[in-house]
């Protein structure tokens, strides 16, 4: 019986939680089937980012991902429509944690922490959007954060597909 509910809970979808957890916060939170080592990577190396950041059904790509993820690092993610997202990395501590602000919202812009923790071979992300107001926070609406419903449902796929090539490594 045990066994039936461990393959049960390994085939069950992972579920991505949006919450406003203050006037100026946005806490999104989803469990990965994969170490904290891949998610990590995939968070770091802009050749995996372009494959999972941007939600393919607004039909934009991201044209150009320039990462220097390290302390004091920039950042450039380039999308069509003159969209682009900037900013410079606060904090990186490899599999654990990457803090960035977002320079593109001006005095208005977030400041983004992503806390990875691995259990049992399965990883619970957890990202805050931090605004510098209530104000901020409310012209910036929740439109990314509904999206990340749909790009982590992209990096779930792509993390699939990093263990089963770390696997057969």
């Amino acid at each position: 019986m045990g066994g039936r509910r461990e393959s049960e809970h390994a085939t069950m979808k992972n579920i991505t939680t949006v919450e406003k957890k203050s006037d100026r916060e946005i806490l999104v939170t989803r469990t990965f089937n994969a170490p904290a080592r891949l998610v990590f990577e995939a968070w770091a190396r802009p050749e995996l980012m372009k494959l999972w950041w941007v939600p393919k059904s607004m039909g934009m790509s991201l044209l150009s991902c320039e990462m220097d993820v390290r302390v004091g690092g920039k950042y450039r993610l380039v999308f069509g429509q003159g969209m682009e997202f900037f900013g410079r990395y606060l904090e990186v501590t490899p599999h654990s944690r990457i803090v960035w602000t977002n320079e593109e919202g001006g005095e208005d812009g977030s400041v983004t922490t992503v806390t990875l923790e691995e259990k049992g071979g399965r990883t619970l992300l957890v990202m805050s959007e931090l605004y510098p107001s209530k104000e901020a926070l409310d012209a910036a609406g929740t439109g990314a954060a509904d999206a990340t419903h749909e790009t982590f449902t992209q990096l779930d796929e792509l993390l699939v597909e990093l263990a089963a090539s770390a696997e057969r490594s």
